[in-house]
C-alpha cells in the first residue's frame, strides 16, 4: 500500500511539472502597441495568430512612442507604430515595416447635424474659431473639443496634416488616443474629435465627419495614418512569424473588414 501511494504521488507530481513546463515551453512573443493600433486590428490579429500558429502573445499597449520605447529598451520583441522612425533609429538597427494605410477619421455624433466640413471649418473649429455646430449648417449646440493626448500618434498627425502645425484649442484631452471615442459617445451633445478610421468602424453613436464631402472609406480622403511594425535589427523567429501574418490573406482580411487598407509588403 505504501509502494502505492508513493507510485501515485509521484505520478501526480509529474503530471503537474509535466503540464506545467510544457506551458512554459510555449514560445512567447512580447508585444508593445499603440493603442490605435491595437484596438483598430492589432487585438483580432493577435488572436489570430496565437490560435493558427501556438505562439503566445504578451500584450502592452500605451502611445506609438511608448511602445518604441520599450522596444529600444528591451521591455518587447515587436512595436506597433502610427508615427515612422527618426532616421536615426536605422543607424541603431532598429527595423520598420508599413502595412497598413488608415484614414485618420473625424468623428461625432448625429445630433450635431453636420455630415461634411471644409478643411478650412475643420481648421476654425480646432483652434476654436468656430464654437457652435449652427455656424457650419448644423444644430443650434456648442462645439466641444475633445484631443488625445499631446504625446499620441494621432494628436501629432492631426497637428500636422489638418492644423499645419497650429495650434488646437481643445475642452478635454484623453490620455490615450483611444478614450477619445468614449469621451465623444458619453460628453453631452457636440463633441468632435479625431482617432483611427479602425477604431470607431464599429462603435455605437459615432458618425465619421466627410471632408470636403469625401468620406474615410473613398480614397480621395485627405487624411491618412500609416501603420508600423517595428523590430530589432531585421525580423526573425516569432516577430518575423507575426509580421507574416499580417500580410497574409487572413491578416489583410482583418485589416479590411475593420476599415483600414492593407499595404503590399515592401
Amino acid at each position: 500500500m505504501k509502494r502505492t501511494a508513493i507510485i501515485a504521488l509521484s505520478l501526480a507530481v509529474f503530471l503537474v511539472f509535466g503540464v506545467s513546463m510544457q506551458a512554459s515551453a510555449k514560445e512567447v512573443l512580447r508585444y508593445s502597441g499603440s493603442n490605435q493600433i491595437y484596438h483598430a486590428c492589432d487585438r483580432e490579429m493577435i488572436n489570430a495568430f496565437s490560435e493558427a500558429s501556438g505562439i503566445v502573445v504578451d500584450v502592452n499597449t500605451a502611445s506609438s512612442g511608448a511602445a518604441v520605447y520599450r522596444l529600444m529598451n528591451g521591455y518587447s520583441d515587436i512595436a506597433s507604430t502610427a508615427r515612422e522612425l527618426y532616421r536615426t533609429h536605422a543607424e541603431y538597427g532598429f527595423y520598420q515595416v508599413a502595412f497598413c494605410r488608415d484614414p485618420l477619421a473625424v468623428i461625432t455624433r448625429p445630433e450635431c447635424g453636420v455630415e461634411s466640413l471644409t478643411e478650412e471649418q475643420l481648421r476654425a473649429i480646432f483652434s476654436g474659431d468656430i464654437r457652435n455646430w449652427k455656424a457650419v449648417g448644423g444644430a443650434d449646440l456648442p462645439i466641444r473639443v475633445i484631443v488625445p493626448g499631446t504625446e499620441t500618434a494621432a494628436n501629432k498627425n492631426f497637428r500636422r496634416q489638418v492644423m499645419k502645425l497650429a495650434e488646437i484649442r481643445y475642452d478635454f484631452m484623453t490620455y490615450d488616443s483611444t478614450m477619445a471615442i468614449e469621451a465623444v459617445q458619453f460628453f453631452p451633445c457636440g463633441a468632435i474629435s479625431f482617432i483611427a478610421q479602425g477604431d470607431v468602424e464599429h462603435e455605437p453613436g459615432i458618425v465619421t465627419i466627410k471632408v470636403n464631402g469625401i468620406g474615410p472609406h473613398e480614397a480621395a480622403y485627405p487624411y491618412f495614418q500609416i501603420f508600423y511594425y517595428v523590430s530589432r535589427g531585421k525580423p526573425t523567429g516569432a516577430v518575423e512569424a507575426f509580421i507574416d501574418f499580417s500580410f497574409s490573406e487572413a491578416g489583410q482580411g482583418i485589416m479590411r473588414r475593420n476599415g483600414m487598407i492593407p499595404l503590399a509588403r515592401p
